[in-house]
């Protein structure tokens, strides 16, 4: 099929390389502009960018699509069908109604489960175990189209939004590359939007821990949902400390949550919400490097009964 691909973090590339294995005619990769990135805050190529200018696939990089200048070049591309992965705008209706055979979005979520720009992040954070990828027609609403196909996947023990965001972009290829296979044959599946959730676009505010909202487990899995960005983190006096790597233990702990209970060589102790005890491996003072709870405790005085709230009331907020 003749067909425009919009995408742009590294989760996309797998299915636009997958589009053109299948011997698809891609017509045009949109992406985002470059952004600035790194502590240079030099402008940095999207990895769909990168991808499309390694393959000599035509490339735009629009700043704004909501313009005749853009539905022009859309209606002059004459695409089939337009595929989405993660391109990070919402495409308007107008837009939507140009391919013959309309927009298909891979969305890395259960649907109506987590319906927004974080689906991986929020499931992994909320202590889901299973979430999986859907493919569906795209309408006005937000990742509200009827479902294509749909498969569930295991949520593993441990696993970071990086580590799963890797493996569902690869079913989500998969997943696309059969719906355009068999796209005459499938029956689109309304959603029940009345089970609908959602997953915003995440913000700097929530990495935050709450101790005495949290529990061991809560903390955990926000740590894990919440990598690479905004982190974890709680306060070392003024200064952001991120949590990276951290386990529940399974025994009651009774002091104030947020308190240092004890520490060892590998590990430190933190009481939580509802009697629990959150134990770190890795962790990272704002400014300095991610160090293993042993080289970390080589540079920065800390103590038991020591609280891991923030001295600045500002920051409470």
């Amino acid at each position: 099929m003749r067909l425009v691909f919009f995408g742009t973090p590294e989760i996309a590339v797998p299915t636009l390389d997958r589009l053109l294995k299948d011997g698809h005619e891609i017509a045009a990769v949109f992406t985002q502009p470059d952004r600035p990135s790194g502590r240079g805050y030099h402008l940095q190529p999207s990895a769909v960018k990168t991808y499309a200018l390694s393959q000599g696939l035509p490339l735009y990089q629009p700043e704004k699509i909501r313009t005749p200048e853009f539905r022009e070049l859309l209606s002059t591309l004459s695409p089939e069908i337009a595929i989405v992965v993660a391109y990070g705008r919402i495409i308007p209706e107008w837009i939507l109604e140009i391919p013959q055979f309309g927009f298909i979005n891979s969305h890395f979520s259960l649907l109506p489960a987590y319906r927004g720009a974080a689906p991986i992040n929020w499931a992994i954070a909320c202590g889901e175990k299973i979430t999986g990828v859907s493919v569906m027609k795209m309408v006005k609403e937000l990742d509200a189209g009827d479902i294509l196909l749909q498969q569930p996947v295991e949520i593993v023990e441990e696993e970071t939004a990086p580590e799963l965001a890797a493996r569902l972009s690869l079913l989500g290829a998969e997943l696309i590359s059969k719906a355009l296979h068999n796209l005459h044959l499938l029956k689109p599946v309304p959603q029940d939007h009345s089970k609908a959730t959602f997953a915003p676009i995440l913000k700097r505010e929530d990495g935050k821990i709450v101790w005495q909202q949290l529990t061991a487990s809560q903390v955990c899995a926000r740590v894990r949902g919440f990598q690479p960005w905004p982190g974890t983190f709680c306060f070392l006096g003024a200064n952001r400390l991120f949590i990276w790597k951290a386990s529940a233990v399974a025994e009651t702990c009774k002091a104030t949550a947020g308190t240092v209970v004890n520490i060892d060589k590998n590990a430190i102790f933190v009481a939580c919400a509802a009697n629990t005890l959150l134990q770190i491996q890795e962790l990272q003072l704002e400014g300095r490097k991610r160090l293993a709870v042993k080289d970390f405790l080589n540079g920065v005085r800390l103590t038991i009964g020591q609280s891991l709230e923030p001295t600045n009331q500002n920051d409470r907020n």
